[in-house]
């Protein structure tokens, strides 16, 4: 894979820094795909690598960005502190399936929120210009 050369390594203390902040933005084509997504009664799972002391601010974010339901916001708790991404990402994903649930698509702007165990039939890779997770 190649690398920009603006692309940094993620740095999870500037990264918390601005989680706190509460402004990222919805990306558009995602947050209408997000919306047709809901539209076709689909359920809508977001699991991301947030620490889940920034539930709060998070549901705050996303609401003000445009993303206003789903049925479940999987954060990392302090259990799975220090697992890779993708590892922390596969286990979410097969506790889904575990429960009944079939991962139809799957959106992120890392190779690891796509890659591992049970990955969806389809999986959409967004940029992401800033920084990568190795």
């Amino acid at each position: 894979m190649v690398m920009g050369k603006l692309l940094e390594i993620f740095d999870p203390i500037e990264f918390d820094k601005w989680v706190q902040k509460g402004m990222a933005q919805a990306i558009e084509p995602s947050l209408k795909l997000y919306e047709k997504i809901l539209d076709l009664g689909f359920k809508v799972f977001l699991l991301t690598g947030r620490n889940e002391k920034h539930r709060s601010i998070t549901i705050e974010n996303l609401t003000k960005a445009g993303f206003q339901r789903w049925d479940k916001l999987i954060l990392r708790d302090s259990e799975q502190h220090g697992k890779l991404a993708v590892v922390f990402k596969s286990e979410k994903r097969s506790e889904m399936v575990e429960e009944g649930y079939r991962i139809v698509g799957n959106s992120g702007d890392q190779w690891s929120d796509l890659l591992g165990a049970d990955p969806s039939r389809r999986s959409f890779k967004l940029p992401n210009p800033m920084y990568y997770i190795p």
